[in-house]
């Protein structure tokens, strides 16, 4: 648990270097997960066409996030789904269901899902921001 003061920025050597952006900011007990996408430590997003491959590369680097802040998986308390095909979202989400357990296991948290119209990295297919709450 983090004090009462400045916000603490976190970026994880497991993922791509942040640069004019952070990949997580601690303020007091409250975790923000800034937006992932499916890609690897070099920012190469992996699969492109993929959704499912994306999906499970961006739900894992959450969980890297998550971990570098203090917190893991089962102390989120939002996620927020961009994607930019819904339809082939909803078309793969037995698939997507996969990668989720494999990281959320059963944590189910209150979720938004936003079709967009693209994201910063035009291969990108979906991207994922999370708030987590450190436990006392």
């Amino acid at each position: 648990m983090q004090s009462a003061g400045r916000p603490r920025n976190v970026n994880p050597d497991g993922l791509a270097p942040a640069r004019g952006f952070s990949h997580a900011t601690v303020a007091g007990d409250t975790v923000w997960i800034g937006g992932q996408i499916g890609s690897d430590q070099t920012g190469k997003v992996v699969e492109p066409g993929d959704v499912v491959a994306q999906f499970g590369r961006a739900i894992r680097n959450v969980a890297v996030a998550l971990r570098a802040a203090g917190c893991g998986p089962e102390d989120t308390v939002k996620l927020t789904y961009y994607v930019t095909d819904l339809r082939l979202y909803k078309e793969n989400l037995p698939a997507i269901g996969a990668p989720y357990r494999e990281v959320f296991g059963r944590h189910y948290p209150a979720s938004t899902l936003i079709e967009v119209r693209s994201l910063f990295d035009p291969d990108a297919l979906i991207e994922i921001d999370a708030v987590a709450v450190h436990r006392r």
